[in-house]
């Protein structure tokens, strides 16, 4: 009885596990050139009233695939705050891509999950060729992905450049691009560059921001020049030593095709290569090249082997080149020094008598070996 509840109440848990990941559906519409944001927010997905806060994570794929497609990101601040994914999709990537979102709840451990579909279609109205890039050194990604901080930037953009339309087109954090973690004091942001595009040539401001006398000043140190007012600032801190500019209204030339040949060199005077390589004998080379060093070793062998046993002087002739007087002091001292030793080796000496027992040092008397000497006083002379 025991075991059947207990199977009872895990297919009832698995039924309320399964219960929770009902997949929803959205459909989205991203175009080719432009910056794609999509929110990813806990009311959406666990319905939830929007005084409630509950940590939320989220993880995305492509269906699939473990990972997103190449031109879409993700971040999330802390389970406390929002997820986004952005991007800006290529050309490349037209058509219908579906990506699979997942939300896990941190304090009941409910998982929701949601299926995105991306419609990627071309853009309507005219070219962008004209292209900015401006690195915002006062935000973070997640804090211009909202649709309200991109519109304020846009907005002020438009009084540097001339009237026209502008299209925001990318949005890439700088740690992205190589930049560094900054240091957790209030007001530092990681940065993010905010690409903008129009139909409008560039402004004589922007121009001369990135112009290289501009540069030239940011290589020292100091601040480019700027011709007109910043109205960007104060809400967007942008850094214009890090300004680029991009003008595609002219085509490039296309590359040329290289044409295939037959694989045979066109004649050249300045090169000549042989047609024929004559016959040549290595014979000679060889011995050259074996028997000199062999001769020259055999040589310098015989030569060592003269002087070390041919020209030995020898005993005899070492006597005959001394002088009579230094062999006569030498014989004199060798025959001296053998009777010294034949002398030390046959004498008969006593023993010294302070090696002997019992010697009285003060007396020279012996005591012979059976007296008591504890009846012997020590001072002979007081007994």
């Amino acid at each position: 009885m025991a075991a059947t509840l207990i199977w009872i109440s895990l297919l009832v848990g698995l039924r309320a596990g399964l219960g929770t990941t009902e997949v929803q559906q959205t459909t989205l519409h991203p175009l080719v050139g432009r910056v794609f944001v999509h929110t990813l927010d806990r009311e959406a997905f666990l319905q939830l009233p929007e005084h409630v806060a509950v940590p939320v994570t989220y993880h995305a794929h492509l269906q699939g695939h473990p990972d997103l497609p190449r031109w879409l990101r993700y971040t999330q601040r802390s389970p406390h705050h929002p997820g986004f994914l952005y991007g800006t999709a290529a050309p490349e990537d037209r058509g219908h891509q579906v990506i699979e979102v997942t939300a896990y709840n941190r304090d009941s451990f409910d998982t929701t999950r949601q299926r995105l579909v991306l419609l990627i279609a071309d853009p309507e109205g005219p070219l962008l060729p004209y292209q900015a890039e401006f690195l915002v050194r006062s935000h973070d990604v997640e804090e211009v992905l909202p649709s309200t901080p991109a519109s304020h930037f846009i907005t002020a953009l438009g009084g540097l450049w001339e009237p026209g339309e502008l299209q925001l087109i990318n949005i890439t954090s700088a740690l992205d691009r190589g930049g560094r973690v900054p240091l957790p004091i209030e007001g530092r942001k990681e940065g993010v560059y905010i690409k903008v595009a129009s139909a409008s040539p560039f402004s004589t401001c922007l121009k001369m921001v990135a112009s290289p006398d501009s540069q030239a000043r940011c290589a020292q140190g100091q601040p480019p020049l700027l011709s007109c007012y910043d109205t960007l600032a104060p809400h967007f801190r942008v850094d214009w030593c890090n300004v680029s500019l991009v003008d595609k209204s002219v085509p490039e030339p296309a590359d040329e095709v290289p044409t295939r040949g037959d694989g045979i060199l066109e004649h050249d005077p300045f090169f000549c290569p042989p047609t024929e390589a004559t016959a040549r004998d290595f014979l000679t080379d060889a011995l050259v090249t074996l028997l000199v060093p062999l001769l020259v070793a055999l040589l310098l062998t015989l030569l060592l082997a003269y002087v070390m046993c041919c020209r030995r002087e020898g005993r005899l002739k070492r006597d005959l080149a001394t002088s009579d007087i230094q062999m006569v002091h030498h014989s004199t001292i060798r025959g001296n020094t053998e009777e010294l030793r034949q002398m030390a080796a046959s004498r008969e000496v006593p023993r010294p008598l302070s090696t002997l027992p019992m010697f009285n040092v003060r007396t020279g008397e012996r005591l012979p070996p059976q007296v008591d000497n504890a009846q012997v006083p020590l001072i002979l002379d007081q007994h």
